[in-house]
């Protein structure tokens, strides 16, 4: 029973610690020059309705990629050489399915007895119909979150140099444990074909860091979408 016990709580950790895996789709739009002079750049104004913390520690997001591939942030509107645009939505959908529970296969969970494992004290592994129903059917609400990320580069005299759509939907609820991920796609393979879409999948941390925001692992290769 002891050894039993310390496999049980074993197995609980290995699964709590597993990494999720968020699985975008990216397309993305670019007219960019071979070499761009000035890679400078400052953030546009967004509208007041989303002017927000959120939005501004998503930027912070936005701009530490951008530093990978060489950009640089300024202050100074005037001198800057791009204008960097974003935006983020986030739709919760929801989903009514039937759920069957089969009273045959309870499953392994703690306690245990002499007939097996029991799932909250009840239904062992044998099925006696005299004393159990058959396939109890309930309806359930499961819930879909849809999102979406764009970022936008354009020249300081309104060319538009790059156009980036992210999109994914995941069972995740917290969009700053996502937005990482996000983020990180809209840049994977930049500037790349203009108007092909491809996937993007990449781990995050099973649990948020102290700002609300889980760092994405290192990616896997991108996969065309079909």
């Amino acid at each position: 029973m002891k050894y039993l016990a310390i496999l049980v709580a074993a197995a609980s950790l290995l699964l709590s610690g597993c990494a999720t895996t968020i699985r975008s789709n990216v397309t993305a739009f670019n007219d960019w020059p071979a070499a761009p002079q000035d890679k400078s750049y400052v953030f546009e104004t967004p509208p007041a309705a989303e002017d927000t913390l959120e939005y501004h520690s998503y930027q912070v997001l936005v701009s530490n990629e951008m530093a990978k591939l060489g950009f640089r942030q300024t202050n100074d509107p005037a001198s800057a050489g791009l204008r960097v645009g974003m935006h983020f939505s986030t739709t919760d959908v929801p989903v009514r399915v039937l759920q069957a529970n089969d009273p045959f296969w309870a499953g392994p969970a703690w306690p245990y007895s002499r007939y097996g494992f029991y799932r909250y004290g009840y239904r062992p592994f044998y099925y006696d119909p005299w004393r159990y129903n058959a396939y109890e059917v309930e309806e359930v609400v499961k819930h879909n979150y849809e999102r979406l990320l764009r970022v936008t580069i354009n020249s300081r005299d309104g060319r538009k140099l790059y156009d980036v759509t992210v999109t994914n939907s995941s069972r995740v609820q917290a969009t700053p444990h996502v937005m990482p991920a996000l983020v990180q796609s809209a840049f994977t393979g930049f500037p790349g074909q203009s108007g092909v879409p491809r996937r993007v999948d990449l781990k995050i941390a099973p649990q948020a860091s102290d700002d609300g925001a889980a760092a994405p692992a290192s990616p896997s290769a991108p996969v065309p979408a079909a």
